[in-house]
């Protein structure tokens, strides 16, 4: 899988993403339960699943400004994005209130939502340890992409 990494200096801080490449070129075609899963009481499942559902033709709409990303850190763990969860990114969508979002700003990428006030951004994380970002002019500010799907392992034990 192509991968890239971004390595930035700021003072004496290296800075790093690593970001992968969505490889549409293949085809995973999964069977998929077509009457969906029920979430309350229990019906019968199905005998047969004759459908199948490709992650790629349904998660990547864009695949030459789509990336992969794996999150690292905890400042949206209210929100249920989680250390180790994998981030869809499309880098061609034009972020809307409320985004999940990959920003660069000040040598530092970071995941925040966006909120826009005025003619202010904020970043706002969803962890109370954490205090959103006022993004000014005098900031090195880029909105890199807009995530679009985030992917968990549910199996992973929570750590105590």
């Amino acid at each position: 899988m192509e991968s890239y990494i971004f390595v930035r200096m700021s003072g004496r801080k290296r800075i790093t993403i690593e970001l992968f490449r969505a490889d549409t070129n293949s085809n995973l075609a999964l069977p998929y339960a077509d009457e969906g899963i029920q979430a309350g009481f229990p019906n019968p499942a199905q005998d047969y699943l004759d459908l199948c559902l490709d992650l790629n033709k349904e998660l990547v709409t864009n695949p030459p400004a789509t990336f992969y990303g794996r999150v690292r850190g905890d400042s949206l763990v209210d929100a249920d994005v989680l250390e180790g969860d994998v981030l869809i990114v499309d880098k061609s969508l034009t972020p809307l209130e409320g985004d999940l979002v990959v920003v660069f700003i000040d040598g530092d990428f970071t995941l925040k939502f966006i909120h826009k006030d005025n003619e202010v951004i904020w970043l706002i994380p969803a962890n109370s340890k954490y205090n959103p970002i006022k993004v000014t002019k005098e900031n090195d500010f880029m909105v890199w992409g807009v995530v679009t799907y985030t992917i968990r392992d549910n199996r992973k034990r929570k750590r105590r």
